[in-house]
């Protein structure tokens, strides 16, 4: 362990909190440890009690150090919720003579276009360059050595309410963590869930969490599009509370148990047992009557899903489809929903390029934790990526 470095990511969701370590050694990482813990201290995907927060963040350490052998300091920690917006921008250096290009001279361009004008109580989170103009010729992905006067990065920039961001590191702080950095969830997921050859031909990654369902697109190296949209995984939940008159908690569980996202791929006519207040006999109900519930809710929020791609023109354009992570894509039939309403291939993420990565989490829930170790790991060994995410990075700062 002495030559090695330790690389944690911290998912503190607004349901559960998890924890994946892995260990940077000679080039290669591996998995080394993980722990989860219910989460505590947020209403309705909003951080309202930093004390609790905190205080299970430094439960879910404590068990993955216990479980490792290791000692934890440090890790980059995973943001999302209604707060994030994306939007395109670009930044314009003028060289004042004709000259080749150099990776500082890709660098400053992209801080240039970073430094834009937000409003009260927002704050850069992250900048994902998409390409460069030379003077005046898009398209370049990586124009090092091209000669030229006038150089232009276009960047996709990722912000987030500063009150919430700085409450959210606050509370990391105060378990005795310090932040390396701080990563927008579903590119975190992307960093772990999606190879460079699948972002080539367009991807759309969403992670359905249990307050907010957050989403990025990619075509080729260039993210388009990151936002937030309206339906959570707790939607579904609460539908099915109200439609069958039963407990958040049974809601829940009956959702987990006999729930499907679409009609048809279970056996709908089926009964199933619906529980009861106490004193009360239990009750059946066809299964079919849970599933409409949770139709009708899934294609909504892959409607919202494909305005989302609209908006940069990519309905049409997603080869490689769409890759859902977080708890909520482990709701049976959420693929063949996103299929159908998006028209174009869907699957469940799960983490990839960690060796050793164990099957009993090698599920879309835990994608998010998987990417912002990596993602700590890349920070290791490159402490010049501060706040840009994976793609043309690796072009501007190679």
């Amino acid at each position: 362990m002495n030559s090695a470095r330790l690389a944690v990511g911290l998912d503190v969701g607004s349901s559960r909190t998890r924890c994946a370590v892995g260990i940077l050694e000679d080039d290669q990482f591996r998995y080394i440890g993980h722990a989860e813990q219910p989460s505590a201290g947020w209403v309705k995907g909003r951080l309202s009690d930093a004390g609790a927060v905190s205080e299970v963040i430094r439960k879910t350490i404590a068990e993955v150090e216990k479980r490792a052998g290791i000692s934890i300091d440090s890790a980059t920690v995973g943001m999302g919720g209604a707060t994030i917006e994306g939007s395109n921008t670009r930044g314009l250096y003028e060289f004042g003579r004709r000259r080749d290009i150099d990776s500082s001279d890709l660098t400053y361009a992209v801080e240039l276009a970073s430094k834009i004008r937000l409003q009260e109580d927002r704050e850069v989170l992250q900048v994902a360059p998409q390409d460069f103009t030379v003077d005046g010729r898009a398209g370049f992905r990586n124009p090092r050595g091209v000669p030229c006067a006038r150089l232009e990065a276009n960047v996709h920039v990722i912000t987030a309410s500063r009150t919430e961001h700085q409450t959210l590191i606050n509370a990391v702080h105060h378990a005795w963590i310090a932040v390396e950095d701080t990563m927008f969830e579903p590119a975190a997921a992307a960093y772990a869930a999606v190879l460079p050859e699948d972002r080539a031909r367009g991807v759309a990654v969403i992670d359905i969490g249990a307050h907010s369902t957050d989403l990025v697109v990619y075509d080729g190296d260039a993210m388009l599009r990151a936002s937030s949209v309206q339906v959570c995984g707790d939607f579904f939940t609460g539908d099915v509370a109200f439609g069958m008159t039963v407990s958040f908690e049974d809601a829940e569980a009956l959702k987990r148990e006999y729930g499907c996202a679409i009609l048809g791929l279970t056996a709908d006519s089926s009964l199933i047992e619906i529980p009861s207040q106490e004193g009360r006999a239990p009750r059946e109900a066809p299964r079919r009557v849970l599933n409409d519930i949770l139709e009708a809710r899934a294609e909504e929020l892959f409607l919202y899903v494909r305005n989302e791609l609209a908006r940069v023109g990519m309905d049409q354009h997603l080869m490689e489809g769409i890759i859902l992570t977080g708890g909520g894509a482990m709701l049976n039939g959420m693929c063949d929903m996103a299929e159908k309403v998006v028209n174009c291939p869907a699957r469940n993420g799960l983490p990839v390029g960690i060796a050793g990565w164990p099957d009993e989490i090698n599920d879309a829930a835990w994608c998010v934790a998987a990417g912002l170790a990596m993602y700590s790991a890349k920070l290791k060994t490159r402490r010049e990526f501060k706040r840009i995410v994976p793609g043309l990075v690796g072009l501007v700062l190679r």
